[in-house]
């Protein structure tokens, strides 16, 4: 059965959320809808539509020109194996003694290092991406420095693979959240794969708004891997969470967007340790002022 999507782009989260909202209501209706922020610094955002039949072309064009977005592409999906398909691509990744690897490369586990299995059908954050190895680098190098972390959390936690490496190195629970409650479906998930449970708790919040999270602050370590805007905007928050002479490690921040983020995290009285460029994305380890 032929799958197709339709994409477009336009200026604003707020116009693009509800674009997405109304796309839910077009008929034929898309059988999910995403609205995602460009990562290129533009301010754009994607909205996009899956069907399981020829979208209105019609509909289309007149819900880009209510909300002034530009025209929908719309394009037939080949039929794939995508699971298959990132299990054949998807090699295991080594960030200092973090293994990360799919099941189907279970006998690569180097001896001493500490293995962290995401599956290829939950592969967002598996360490491949410069943001996901950049922060995996960076908690390796804090081990190594001597760091020992008694309190964590992992806010955006995607897969939690950040909160579970914390948990193979440290003895106590790892708080990891996500805004999407099916990212925290797929947290858990991996959570029960690593054989972790009781030591990574994984929670769907927005930034620090849950209970648990301020229960559990100060924190001795924060993870945050999302992106440069709403990094910015959880600076006070970070800031207010972390005890003096914690860390904070931020990705998910284009390499152009570092120093824009370093002044937030300076007002909120961090001082950066280190910065790891992979690509095109920074990952910037912070102290706390003592």
């Amino acid at each position: 059965m032929a799958t197709y999507t339709a994409l477009t782009t336009l200026k604003g989260r707020e116009p693009a959320e509800a674009l997405g909202e109304a796309l839910e209501d077009l008929d034929p209706a898309p059988t999910g809808v995403g609205v995602f922020e460009v990562e290129d610094d533009s301010g754009l955002w994607e909205v996009g539509g899956y069907f399981d039949e020829l979208p209105d072309d019609v509909g289309l064009a007149l819900l880009a020109a209510a909300y002034g977005a530009a025209g929908f592409a719309v394009s037939e999906v080949p039929d794939t194996d995508w699971v298959d398909k990132v299990r054949r691509e998807l090699t295991p990744v080594e960030a200092g003694r973090f293994f990360v690897y799919g099941s189907h490369d279970a006998d690569k586990i180097p001896e001493g290092a500490e293995p962290l299995l995401i599956e290829a059908a939950m592969a967002f954050g598996t360490g491949h991406h410069g943001t996901t190895l950049g922060c995996l680098r960076a908690l390796d190098r804090l081990i190594d420095a001597g760091v020992t972390a008694r309190n964590v959390a992992d806010i955006g936690c995607g897969t939690a693979v950040l909160a579970m490496a914390a948990a193979r190195v440290w003895p106590n629970p790892v708080l990891a959240s996500d805004i999407d409650a099916v990212a925290v479906e797929v947290a858990e998930a991996n959570v029960r794969a690593n054989a972790l449970e009781g030591r990574v708790r994984c929670i769907e919040a927005t930034g620090f708004d849950h209970p648990d999270l301020a229960e559990a602050a100060p924190f001795d370590l924060i993870f945050a891997n999302i992106l440069m805007a709403p990094l910015i905007e959880l600076a006070p928050a970070v800031g207010r969470s972390v005890k003096s002479g914690g860390h904070a490690i931020l990705s998910g921040i284009l390499t152009r967007q570092a120093e824009e983020t370093l002044a937030a995290y300076d007002a909120a009285g961090f001082a950066e340790v280190e910065r790891d460029v992979i690509g095109d994305w920074v990952t910037l380890t912070l102290q706390r002022a003592g």
